[in-house]
């Protein structure tokens, strides 16, 4: 694949906690992404990277937010997710049962939902639109099911993950941040999420994944930022990098602030 230039960076982001406002959750973070690449956010249970993504997604997460967001090397002020989404982000989300996806709803709805705009006529939804379109992400995917209008709470694990990322898919973005996107699905499903990932950075799009399986970011990833107590404390090429010195880079960065 060609990576081209910097599509998506950042630049000194700084995010408090919003129940603490005294507590600095991320400090300092810069990092960038290129088109057509999958960076790779290695780290352990808290160490902040979903705070920094959902930071980014619209400040979905965080109080007293500062940096600088680049995309295409223009400035982007984003206040909402809303016009994260507009400005071609998208964050699917680690938690797919309970923010990712309305599991008493069918397939089409949850793949149309973050753009309505797009199967709309005059702000009324056409369902004629609506169907076309949840039907060639659901063929695109391969979502398991008997069709666009079952609940998605009745499929499985691997499928429910697919409807996740097709709706992202639909929403036509430019960078997506995907959190733990294999978490919890079997082995077959996984491939295929895999297969997809590089699909979406051969269309030169920014792919920003973070998983706590070591070897799944070193399997996929073009680059790995590793981030510990809110903090970028390396960075590593596929070829270099391995689990031990991602977690060695982890220990060094804690020994240093003790």
């Amino acid at each position: 694949v060609h990576i081209g230039e910097i599509g998506f960076e950042v630049k000194d982001w700084v995010v408090y906690d919003p129940l603490d406002d005294e507590r600095m959750r991320i400090k300092h973070v810069s990092f960038n992404v290129l088109k057509g690449e999958v960076v790779g956010i290695a780290g352990l249970m808290g160490a902040g990277r979903t705070e920094l993504v959902m930071s980014l997604f619209g400040r979905a997460y965080g109080k007293k937010i500062s940096g600088t967001i680049l995309k295409d090397g223009k400035k982007l002020a984003l206040k909402s997710v809303h016009e994260a989404i507009n400005a071609g982000i998208a964050y699917a989300t680690e938690d797919r049962k309970t923010a990712g996806l309305i599991l008493i709803d069918d397939i089409r709805r949850n793949i149309t939902l973050p753009r309505l705009d797009k199967v709309s006529k005059n702000s009324v939804i056409n369902e004629a639109l609506e169907v076309k379109a949840a039907e060639e992400q659901r063929r695109k995917l391969n979502i398991k099911s008997s069709g666009i209008y079952q609940k998605t709470g009745n499929l499985s694990g691997g499928n429910q993950q697919k409807v996740v990322l097709s709706k992202w898919i639909f929403s036509e973005p430019d960078v997506l941040f995907l959190d733990e996107p294999t978490r919890g699905i079997d082995v077959g499903a996984k491939y295929e999420i895999y297969t997809i990932i590089n699909q979406l950075a051969s269309q030169g799009k920014c792919v920003i994944v973070i998983s706590s399986e070591l070897p799944e970011i070193l399997g996929i990833c073009d680059r790995i930022y590793i981030m510990n107590e809110g903090s970028i404390v390396g960075e590593m090429s596929r070829e270099e990098a391995s689990p031990e010195k991602i977690m060695k880079c982890i220990l060094n960065s804690t020994a240093n602030k003790s």
